[in-house]
């Protein structure tokens, strides 16, 4: 990662002529100076604003948050552990260009760390040489790290992203998106070493056998003022930097008020004139601290429907005690959204099964479903269930039976086979009487001799 001022006069004039607020789609948006944004609540994945979040962008040093993360799941399968000592060896400037001014922590070949103090390395103040190291002990060599940095984004969800190196130094196919980067933060932030350390304002890293002891500090200035002051924010509980000439100045946060968690990615900002002050502002750090306090202002989270409430009858028949039931869902769904939104503008979409339905019906018993969304956004789809039971009547039920019965396809082929049968068993009994009648008939007549007298 460059250091923030050692940032080229052309990137300063293009930042300027390029990177103005974001226009308000709506009253009381977030004012932004970046070319992609994204605010996650992170606790339910949910998205609650996004300015380009998909497309695609250079993540520049926001990548070490994925070489982190491997990491940490080492020390969780443990492969690692934090007290594990790791020598840094001939692969340790792997990618790493010289004179283009990536931040390194200049160790020497041989030199051995912790995997802790090797993570204060890079996640502070952005050491590529310290990615390098931690990936060949994860994975054996760093392009076999760097399949796995793209292997994990995949299954993490990311979509548009693809690595190239481990800590973020610009190449044409070392690229992400800003909603990708939500997900791989999000995914970190579930390791507590990883909060402790990014949370940090200032660490200093034991001497070790090639150097005496080395001081970092945060270069997130939501939570250091090493590098810019006037920007740290209280609820922020850490974040990562990047900054490329191609990339301009990201970053990656978060914050938590109360049970809320909210996560922040800004991409493509840089120096910025803010009406009403003097000096050039921080973009990427006045982006994230507004993203994050809007996000806090404007939210909250929601139980849209409750599961007490009927909202649809379905008819029932084979039943003396009721012919319909009435329903309702079957649990709810919480979602965050906008304070001033007006939850009776939630579409709900029900579908009911084919109807009637035969008794008996059982409380609970699903008969049908409802969606619910808002603006074409779908919100959740939950079970309708009856809100009661209906017995079924025997004498109505064995009627239907006995008068199934006899409408069925196959008894009135059955039926008809029978009346057919017993028609030509009647008409050839019918024949053979008249046909006996007649040869009875006729032979009294001819046999008859008469009296004799």
């Amino acid at each position: 990662m460059k250091k923030y001022r050692a940032l080229s006069t052309f990137l300063l004039l293009a930042t300027l002529a390029s990177l103005l607020p974001l226009p308000a789609a709506a009253l009381d948006q977030p004012v932004l100076y970046c070319n992609n944004a994204v605010l996650l609540d992170a606790n339910y994945s949910e998205v609650l604003y996004d300015h380009h979040a998909y497309d695609k962008a250079w993540p520049a040093s926001t990548t070490k948050v994925m070489t982190a993360l491997l990491v940490m799941e080492a020390l969780e399968n443990g492969q690692l552990s934090p007290t594990t000592p790791l020598t840094a060896g001939p692969t340790r400037m792997q990618d790493i260009p010289a004179g283009k001014g990536y931040a390194v922590a200049d160790l020497r070949e041989g030199e051995v760390l912790t995997v802790e103090e090797l993570l204060y390395c890079l996640l502070l103040p952005s050491h590529a040489d310290a990615a390098n190291v931690l990936a060949v002990a994860v994975d054996g060599s760093i392009e076999d790290f760097v399949e796995h940095m793209n292997r994990r984004a995949g299954e993490l969800g990311c979509k548009g992203t693809h690595f190239t190196n481990t800590a973020g130094m610009h190449n044409e196919n070392h690229y992400s998106t800003a909603y990708d980067l939500a997900l791989i933060f999000q995914a970190a932030l579930e390791h507590d070493l990883f909060r402790d350390i990014i949370g940090t304002a200032v660490h200093t890293v034991p001497a070790t056998n090639l150097s005496g002891e080395r001081t970092f500090y945060n270069s997130n200035g939501l939570i250091s003022t090493w590098n810019y002051s006037g920007y740290v924010y209280d609820k922020c509980i850490g974040g990562k930097t990047g900054n490329t000439d191609e990339a301009g100045r990201c970053l990656v946060a978060a914050a938590e008020d109360g049970d809320t968690l909210l996560i922040s990615v800004v991409l493509g900002s840089g120096p910025v004139e803010v009406p009403g002050v003097a000096d050039l502002k921080q973009g990427q750090l006045l982006s994230s601290s507004n993203l994050l306090k809007w996000g806090f202002k404007s939210f909250h989270r929601v139980t849209i429907t409750e599961d007490s409430q009927p909202v649809a009858k379905v008819a029932v028949s084979m039943s003396r005690q009721a012919d319909e039931v009435n329903v309702k869902p079957q649990g709810s769904i919480t979602r965050t959204l906008p304070r001033d939104m007006d939850l009776d503008a939630i579409e709900k979409q029900i579908t009911l099964f084919p109807q009637p339905v035969e008794a008996p019906v059982y409380e609970g018993q699903v008969l049908g479903t409802m969606k619910l969304s808002y603006e074409g956004e779908v919100y959740g789809v939950l079970d309708l269930v009856a809100v009661t039971t209906v017995e079924r009547s025997d004498l109505l039920y064995k009627k239907e039976r006995f008068v199934s019965f006899f409408q069925g396809a196959g008894v009135q082929i059955a039926l008809a086979a029978v009346l057919l049968l017993s028609a030509a068993v009647l008409l050839r009994m019918t024949l053979f009487r008249k046909k006996r009648r007649r040869t009875g008939a006729g032979s009294s007549r001819g046999n008859y001799r008469g009296a004799r007298r």
